[in-house]
């Protein structure tokens, strides 16, 4: 965790790592091991620890078989998934998901009709999709921050 803070001073600028481990919560420094742990974040593609999972817990009820859900998986680790906005960000910092995509947070009107956003990096731009919550593909994962 330390090092790719080191390797990518440009993702954080500003911000020296013996702040984070001075300032940060016992909960807040578990929550970046186990990005850590699944992949790294951000990387170029979405976190190998973090892909092929459905949207969230609603769609996994529905799923018989192949149960995984982003959403489940990043509240019990004290992260949240990108927003639209979070996501366009990250790729003003390099280039991201050329091969995969990324689960990203959903409004209440598109869950509830059982649909779910995601986002990839194609052609030089940033592109949002949908699909039904309970889909998963070996290549989408989800990116995600520290919630504070």
């Amino acid at each position: 965790m330390h090092q790719r803070w080191l390797d990518h001073p440009d993702r954080v600028p500003g911000i020296r790592w013996e702040e984070i481990v001075t300032r940060a919560s016992p909960e807040m420094l578990e929550a970046l091991d186990w990005m850590e742990q699944t992949g790294g974040e951000p990387d170029i593609l979405s976190p190998v620890g973090r892909r092929g999972l459905c949207y969230d817990n609603l769609a996994l009820e529905k799923r018989k078989k192949n149960k995984p859900g982003a959403v489940a998986s990043a509240t019990k680790h004290g992260v949240a998934l990108l927003t639209e906005d979070d996501y366009r960000h990250l790729q003003t910092l390099g280039e991201f998901d050329l091969k995969t995509s990324t689960w990203i947070e959903t409004p209440e009107t598109i869950r509830t009709q059982g649909g779910a956003l995601f986002c990839d990096r194609r052609y030089d731009n940033v592109f949002v999709y949908h699909n039904g919550a309970d889909s998963y593909y070996a290549n989408r994962g989800f990116r995600t921050y520290v919630v504070l």
